[in-house]
């Protein structure tokens, strides 16, 4: 027992472990992320539809959105800002890892009658021939990849986009990593039965990387006949360390806002939103 408790509360190295699939392709867990993602009352998995709403104005209005604007959402969800999107005619493009949400996105296209192509692949494996005027990655999806997968990304991004293209991502700031703390939890049926339909033992552990400016969340989940680990990993970004980032994929960063809806940028803002073309 004391060896399990030792390997629970263990410091991985930063970005050691990528667990993606065991939160957004369990067949439970999937299911409860795609509760959050339509749960208007909490900014969890999505923002609330207020501000999708005025974000996605913004957005058209910011990059000309129009008929035949070629749009790829990466980590589009249950195609919240997808489906916003396409109503103003763009030619729209959804990647997502969680086959749920993707099948809930495909269905509520064909309600709303909108044309939008959803793919459900790791967007880290997309590949495709299409160019696009505007490439998405919103609710601070960036801050979840490792350096390696973030250079990964932005080389593809670069071929993706059109000449003259931007990205719009956000991504957690300085001032928000000043706030998280380290702590260790316990508790039977930890965050209220999210993990497994069936009973278990939730241990969650945050730790702390002071100079790599990254937060883990390590929850290690005991069933009867199952123990696993899903680790939640957070980058914090400092402006001019997003912008070397950038610079050495080929982009520079043309605008700064606190939020993707278009808000003046705060230095004491937790998050911030950067528009970055080709250099």
């Amino acid at each position: 027992m004391f060896e399990e408790l030792e390997k629970i509360n263990s410091r991985p190295r930063p970005f050691e472990f990528y667990t993606a699939s065991d939160l957004w392709t369990d067949e439970h867990t999937s299911k409860q992320m795609l509760s959050f993602h339509l749960n208007d009352a909490i900014d969890a998995s999505s923002r609330n539809s207020a501000f999708i709403d005025r974000s996605v104005e913004w957005i058209v209005s910011r990059f000309n959105v129009s008929a035949g604007t070629k749009i790829a959402d990466f980590g589009c969800g249950p195609g919240l800002y997808a489906a916003r999107l396409a109503k103003t005619q763009a030619d729209v493009t959804g990647i997502d890892f969680s086959k749920r949400s993707i099948q809930y996105a495909k269905e509520e296209a064909a309600r709303q009658g909108l044309s939008i192509r959803y793919i459900n692949q790791n967007y880290l494996e997309f590949e495709t021939d299409e160019r696009f005027d505007l490439v998405l990655m919103i609710m601070c999806d960036f801050c979840a990849l490792s350096p390696v997968q973030r250079k990964e990304m932005l080389s593809r991004f670069r071929i993706f986009l059109k000449t003259g293209g931007c990205v719009l991502l956000d991504v957690y700031s300085l001032k928000a990593f000043g706030e998280r703390e380290e702590t260790a939890t316990y508790e039977a049926g930890l965050l209220n039965g999210f993990w497994s339909p069936n009973k278990y033992y939730g241990f969650r552990n945050t730790f702390r990387y002071e100079r790599e400016k990254v937060v883990l969340d390590k929850y290690t989940i005991v069933e009867a006949d199952r123990t696993r680990t899903v680790y939640n990993w957070f980058q914090y970004f400092s402006i001019e360390e997003l912008e070397r980032e950038f610079a050495e994929c080929g982009f520079v960063i043309e605008a700064l806002y606190s939020d993707v809806a278009g808000k003046p940028f705060d230095l004491c803002s937790k998050e911030f939103a950067i528009v970055a073309s080709k250099a």
